[in-house]
């Protein structure tokens, strides 16, 4: 008879379990304009119903809290977000029935960082948990580290060596005017050549004079 008594103690103590709420991370951490999932876990029974399930999500402030989702009787109430949140907040309804409030929220700003609270509320009770989310601007980001140039590596920073674009350019631009220079080098000495060739030798028709043979007259002349 006791251990009658025991079992339906036991029995009406796992019926009457109150419900329990907990949140996958208690801190998240994202960028500006990039998207991030929250999410929640509840204690429910496997033959319940969505429609007993009421959950709201805020996010605390010193002015007054924003509601970030509404959900009544497994229904979501867009109507009750906070113009802040609206059209960027979206939730999975298949994984609800599973104990699962997984929120999607996209377009992050920075104004989103704050402390979240989420209560949720069914047949068996209600229970809340919260998290903090911290969104970073993107000029905020931690620049890349360079290679040691010390160690042998290459430095593609603006105060080390030239990027590859800008050297190839430079050495086109030398090798051109180099052929420029070449070219008009080579074009001066020619015509000094051609003036050099002129002074020193004799004209053509006194030269075809000096050497042409004696003509008949003057052969006369000669016999004579």
């Amino acid at each position: 008879m006791i251990c009658w008594i025991l079992l339906l103690f036991i029995l009406t103590s796992c019926d009457c379990a109150p419900l329990v709420v907990n949140v996958t991370q208690s801190s998240y951490q994202a960028e500006e304009n990039h998207n991030i999932t929250l999410e929640w876990t509840f204690t429910t029974r496997t033959d319940g119903s969505l429609s007993s399930i009421n959950a709201i999500c805020e996010m605390l402030t010193d002015v007054r809290p924003f509601i970030l989702f509404h959900l009544h009787e497994g229904v979501e109430v867009s109507e009750s977000q906070d113009e802040q949140f609206s059209g960027r907040v979206q939730f999975d309804k298949d994984v609800l029935r599973e104990g699962r409030l997984r929120l999607h929220m996209s377009r992050l700003r920075t104004d989103d960082s704050g402390l979240y609270l989420c209560e949720v509320k069914t047949g068996d009770g209600g229970g809340s948990r919260k998290c903090h989310l911290n969104v970073t601007a993107e000029r905020d980001r931690p620049k890349p580290e360079t290679p040691d140039t010390s160690r042998g590596g290459r430095d593609p920073s603006p105060t080390g060596s030239p990027s590859q674009p800008e050297s190839r350019g430079r050495i086109i631009l030398y090798c051109g005017l180099g052929v420029i220079v070449a070219g008009t080098l080579l074009g001066v000495c020619y015509c000094l050549y051609r003036k050099h060739s002129k002074i020193h030798s004799p004209p053509r028709e006194l030269d075809s004079k000096i050497h042409s043979p004696p003509r008949e007259q003057d052969s006369k002349i000669l016999s004579i």
